[in-house]
Formats: structure tokens, C-alpha cells, sequence
């Protein structure tokens, strides 16, 4: 079938070589056109003029035909490379297309994050990446061409000023983002139908075995009506506060982390319709969007963010994000049991670790007065608590539709001192309180 398939392409690329010599030597034997008007009489006309228009007529047809032939060649070219890819194994056809997509802007440092994605990106038919970007920044766009067919460069076309009130004024990049972000997944899923994608903006780097994660948590996503993404950052995963032994840990939570992110085409076509003007990251982690869904994410965090500036203003970056330990040691998801994060499995198993281990005090934990392994169950009660034990242990304190950061079922799963620690609610819990923001 390989050699069949091998002989089809050459004799395609014979026949087209033949053709356009014919195709040549019939456009310049053929004679000026006003020779062929009353038995070839001839027209009075100079005869260097006669030349030089025969010689445009003749270029311009052949460029408008060898235009045309050109899209065939690049077709016999695609096949060919195919063929060669087949005769070597390199890609096993049962594999899903996941492609990446980079949301850019005005960063020209969007270059450490595709050199980091073309680095660890183990095959370009399965992980196509997609550069859309927005505010026309003449130099982040040539740093873009400059990789060439490496990545697919995609242009936000619209880059008017979006109307807004006047107190909405100064978030005006947030509207931009929102606008630019509806676009770009349009794009992806609408125009060039891929069935799922991995959204990564451009100050973001990954990790050795990040293509792995994401391909190896598909099918949960697919499969699993709880989920609706697969996010591979972790907001309290700074160095100290994770298990550095368990890289290939990972959990359901009920907060949107964002930052490097897998969602669905079905997820998109629900979203979509009501897809928010401004602040769409928040929006995601409203009850209406998340409907009681909950996202994948690892222990220690598979991206790393470098944007300190944005139209955040840095915002949590120097306290909190710049220290986010990035994973180096590449985990094989694939070839792991990941049944373990199926929704009624992980539930009844999270529940069980979580009220069987010891009740300790803040003092004891904060002071490092801890007697054994662990785990260790932390109490919180209300609101206030909850804020005061967080900031006191230095992880995220801020929470979004009542629902923390990592949070799942109420729990904030940190490791402190070298022992894990679970920041949880009173046996019971049952819903999160949208006012707790």
C-alpha cells in the first residue's frame, strides 16, 4: 500500500512537470492574437511594440497558470512528506490532534515561549501550533513570521476600540482580551475544525513533559461529563508548597486555574453564545458557566508565567507567581492509570483522606510542631477564617463565586514544611457560598 502510495505521488509530480513544460512551449510557439483575425493578415503595427506585448500577455498567463499549478505541487508535496512519515512510523494514526494555541499580543519575548513549545513538542502533525494575535505590534509579528512553518500565524482583524462606560475605561484591555480570545477559539474550532485545543497566552513557558500531560488526560476530558477542562497550572504551586516526590500527582478542583489550558469543541459551542465582553476568565468560574464542573491539575504546575507586565499590572506576580515551581522531570501519563480521577472514584477517596486525617491548629502547623507523616486537616468555618489562615500560610487568599483557588469540594490541598496539609471546611460541606468573593 506505502509503495503504491509512493508511485502515485511521483507520477503526480512527473505528470505536473511535463505539463507546465507543454504549457510553456505552447504559450510562446502561439502566435500574437492579431494574426489570427482574417487568414493571419498582417496589422501595420510596430513590430518592437508587437514584441514587448506578446512577451507581457505571455508572462502574465504563464504566472496566472503556474499560480494555479503551484497549489498542486504544495498538495503532491504534503502527500509525499506523508508518505515518508508512514514509511517511518513516525506517527501512529490512532493519535488525536491536539493543537496549541498562543494568544499574543505585544510581546516580542513570545519567543521563549514558542522556542520552549517547539523544543518539547514531539510532533508537529499532532500538536499544529497556532499564533493569533491581536494589537497589530509590527515587532511581535515579525518575531512570529520569523518561525516560519514551524508555527501557523493567525492576525486578529478587528483592532478598534471596543465602546464601554466610563468607569470601564481603564479595563479597556480587558474588553480587547475577551474579544481577541472569542476570535481565536472561532478560529480553532469553526474554521480549521479541530475537536479539542490547548489554550497557552504568551508569557508562558512549559514544561519537558507538558505535550504528554495533555495527551494522556484527553480522553478523561472526552469521556467524563464532570469535567470540562484540563488546566496545567497549580495557583499555590510555589516552590515549598508542593511535594517535590510526586510530580505525577494530580487532582480534580473545582476552581478554573487557566494558564495553559485543554477545553473541548462542545464545551466552546456552549460557551460561545454568551461569551462575555470583558473579564472572561472570571466569568469562567461563575456556578452558571461551571455548572458544578470541575477542571484536572497536577501538583506541580506544567507552565511558568514570565509576563509580569500585562494589562494586569502584575497582579499577584511578585508575591505569588513568580516563585510557581515548573516541573523537569518528564512523568509518561500515558502510560499511567489515571481511572483514579473519574468523579465518584476521586470523590469518595478524596473525602476519605481528607476527614481521616488529624484535626492540628494553625500554631501547629505554622510552627513546624507537626508528629508524623501526615496528612493533616486543617479547620476553617467562615469566610474571615478562611482568609486569615491562608494569608497567615502564604497561599492564595482570594476567592472567586465563593469557590478558592485549587479548591475542591471547599478543600485547598498545600504541602508546608514537608508535610501535606488539607485546608478544609467541617464535615458536611455541601456547597460553596457565592458571597465568600
Amino acid at each position: 500500500m506505502i509503495r503504491k502510495r509512493g508511485c502515485l505521488i511521483f507520477c503526480g509530480a512527473f505528470l505536473f512537470v511535463t505539463w507546465n513544460a507543454i504549457l510553456v512551449l505552447m504559450l510562446w510557439g502561439r502566435p500574437p492574437s492579431s494574426q489570427l483575425e482574417k487568414g493571419e493578415q498582417e496589422v501595420a503595427e510596430d513590430p518592437t511594440g508587437d514584441m514587448v506585448g506578446d512577451l507581457i500577455r505571455v508572462a502574465d498567463e504563464l504566472e496566472e497558470e503556474l499560480e494555479q499549478q503551484k497549489k498542486v505541487l504544495f498538495q503532491i508535496q504534503t502527500l509525499w512528506e506523508q508518505s515518508k512519515r508512514h514509511n517511518g512510523k513516525a506517527v501512529a494514526p490512532s493519535q488525536p490532534v491536539i493543537p496549541i494555541l498562543v494568544i499574543a499580543c505585544n510581546r516580542v519575548t513570545v519567543r521563549r515561549c514558542l522556542d520552549k513549545l517547539l523544543q518539547h513538542r514531539p510532533s508537529s502533525e499532532l500538536y499544529p501550533i497556532i499564533v493569533s494575535q491581536d494589537c497589530g505590534h509590527a515587532d511581535t509579528a515579525e518575531v512570529i513570521r520569523s518561525y516560519g512553518n514551524n508555527v501557523t500565524h493567525l492576525k486578529q482583524p478587528d483592532l478598534s476600540d471596543i465602546p464601554v462606560r466610563p468607569e470601564h475605561k481603564k479595563f479597556q484591555g480587558y474588553y480587547k482580551i475577551s474579544r481577541h480570545y472569542r476570535w481565536a477559539l472561532n478560529q480553532v474550532f469553526k474554521e480549521l475544525s479541530h475537536s479539542s485545543v490547548v489554550v497557552v497566552e504568551d508569557d508562558l513557558e512549559v514544561a519537558p513533559d507538558f505535550f504528554e500531560y495533555f495527551q494522556a488526560l484527553l480522553p478523561l476530558l472526552k469521556s467524563d461529563p464532570s469535567l470540562w477542562c484540563v488546566s496545567a497550572w497549580n495557583d499555590n504551586g510555589r516552590d515549598g508548597y508542593v511535594d517535590p516526590g510526586k510530580a505525577d500527582l494530580l487532582y480534580r478542583t473545582d476552581f478554573f486555574p487557566g494558564l495553559g489550558w485543554m477545553l473541548l469543541r462542545e464545551v466552546w459551542e456552549e460557551l460561545e453564545p454568551k461569551w462575555p465582553a470583558s473579564f472572561w476568565d472570571d466569568w469562567m468560574r461563575q456556578p452558571e458557566q461551571r455548572r458544578e464542573r470541575a477542571c484536572i491539575r497536577p501538583e506541580i504546575s506544567r507552565t511558568l508565567t514570565f509576563g509580569r507586565q500585562g494589562v494586569s499590572l502584575g497582579q499577584f506576580y511578585d508575591k505569588y507567581l513568580r516563585y510557581i515551581k515548573l516541573n523537569s522531570e518528564s512523568v509518561p501519563f500515558t502510560q499511567l492509570d489515571l481511572s483514579y480521577l473519574k468523579e465518584e472514584t476521586y470523590r469518595q477517596s478524596f473525602d476519605k483522606e481528607v476527614y481521616n486525617a488529624p484535626v492540628v491548629t494553625y500554631e501547629d502547623v505554622k510552627q513546624g510542631l507537626l508528629k508524623g507523616p501526615g496528612p493533616f486537616r486543617l479547620q476553617y468555618s467562615s469566610k474571615d477564617s478562611f482568609k486569615m489562615l491562608t494569608k497567615n500560610l502564604g497561599i492564595m487568599d482570594d476567592l472567586k463565586s465563593g469557590v478558592p483557588r485549587t479548591g475542591y469540594r471547599g478543600v485547598v490541598s498545600f504541602f508546608f514544611k514537608g508535610r501535606r496539609i488539607y485546608l478544609a471546611p467541617p464535615p458536611g460541606w455541601t456547597q460553596y457560598d457565592p458571597s465568600w468573593s
